[in-house]
């Protein structure tokens, strides 16, 4: 028997902001996509923050009064840095070799498993980790343990939100009922909103009001998702999350928290969305022949010039190689680049991607294709352990910058 481990990071956002500037610890601290001209809307805060009466979502403009009353340090939005914490913590734990199967779902959550079912085994090992983790990123983490992911993330709520569990709460079967009957159907993960709606037109309130409907109501009302929701609310499991969708598209775009002018400037950026989506599409074993650049002015600044433009380019062969993509980016950059504007965006997008199993290559091809394949997985492995773009292009420059991407 196992037990999935599912690990939230609390306000990851703003804690990754309090563990690299400490002085922030005992501040209110919001997190926010902080413009040009100051204006921005919160995207994550602290408890402090919260006490204060902030909130996710609410525009920077609106809490004036609050930010001038109130020692509140507003953080801009640093996804490069989250992004690195989050790897720090994905290393943290693979080094404990505790937690099996570990694997990251989002930028601040995990899941894994441990071949245990004692309630107390469980806890003195998920304490161990999460001790780890506080020790060594800073970053504070509740940890939920149950028979399947959906109830294992159900158990991380409890663990977030009442302070009696100690950040560690595990959702046995005996307590199922009791922990469905208090939750909200709206909060159980995979009621999406179409299904909000229809469990509001149902009657039903809790997630053990949606457990309990026979199996020939949700497969009716609520589809294929709606019954894997309903098999893992019930022990059972519904959900495999070790089977990826191969994505056939990786973007990667930022909006830059000042315009660009500068050739030489947008150079960096387009090489340093290169690498970024070159990462992913080895991450995924994946090669690629299409590569899509975009540029954009700022359409709120009707003041100035507007242009925005986009080339794509087919490459001679499949590849998931760092340099020949980032090259071909280049190119596009200076057949859509004018400098009589200011760039507000840009991006690069991988199409027209295979697997790399698939590829068909020649006897002349096959040496030269393992030796840059080991070189890109090297390098890979490196940035992954000692923080991104520790390894990168010169074209890149400075890459301790700040940046801002939007991934998708």
């Amino acid at each position: 028997m196992s037990v999935i481990v599912h690990i939230d990071c609390n306000a990851f956002f703003a804690s990754c902001e309090i563990a690299t500037q400490p002085e922030l610890q005992h501040l209110p601290v919001v997190v926010a996509n902080v413009n040009e001209t100051g204006g921005g809307v919160i995207l994550a805060l602290n408890e402090k923050a919260k006490a204060l009466g902030l909130k996710r979502g609410i525009p920077l403009f609106k809490i004036k009064n609050i930010l001038s009353q109130h020692p509140v340090h507003v953080c801009p939005v640093d996804h490069k840095k989250y992004q690195r914490i989050s790897q720090q913590i994905m290393h943290i734990v693979l080094r404990q070799a505790i937690v099996l199967d570990f694997r990251q779902y989002s930028v601040d959550e995990f899941f894994g498993t441990l071949p245990l079912n004692e309630p107390q085994e469980i806890r003195k090992y998920v304490q161990m980790v999460k001790d780890t983790i506080t020790n060594e990123s800073k970053i504070p983490v509740s940890c939920g343990c149950s028979s399947t992911y959906t109830l294992a993330k159900i158990a991380t709520h409890y663990a977030k939100h009442y302070k009696g569990y100690k950040g560690i709460c595990i959702l046995t079967p005996d307590k199922r009922q009791q922990a469905l009957s208090r939750l909200p159907v709206a909060d159980v993960w995979g009621i999406g909103r179409s299904l909000q709606k229809k469990t509001a037109a149902l009657n039903i309130v809790t997630a053990w009001d949606y457990a309990c409907l026979p199996i020939e109501n949700i497969q009716r009302d609520f589809g294929t998702q709606g019954l894997h929701t309903w098999q893992e609310l019930n022990g059972i499991a519904g959900i495999q999350l070790n089977t990826h969708t191969q994505k056939q598209s990786i973007m990667q775009s930022r909006s830059f928290p000042r315009m660009l002018t500068s050739f030489s400037d947008l150079q960096k950026e387009i090489s340093t969305f290169a690498v970024n989506c070159c990462t992913k599409l080895r991450a995924q074993n994946s090669l690629c022949r299409t590569v899509t650049l975009f540029i954009k002015t700022n359409r709120h600044r009707k003041d100035l010039a507007q242009y925005h433009n986009a080339k794509k380019c087919k490459l001679s062969n499949y590849t998931n190689d760092t340099a020949i993509i980032s090259q071909a980016g280049l190119q596009l950059l200076e057949q859509v680049y004018h400098p009589d504007y200011q760039y507000k965006q840009a991006g690069i997008i991988l199409s027209d991607i295979i697997s790399a199993q698939g590829r068909q290559l020649d006897l002349f091809e096959e040496n030269n294709y393992t030796k840059k394949n080991k070189l890109m997985k090297t390098i890979d492995s490196i940035n992954a352990k000692f923080g991104d773009n520790t390894i990168h292009l010169a074209i890149q420059g400075n890459c301790d910058k700040d940046t801002i991407p939007d991934e998708k």
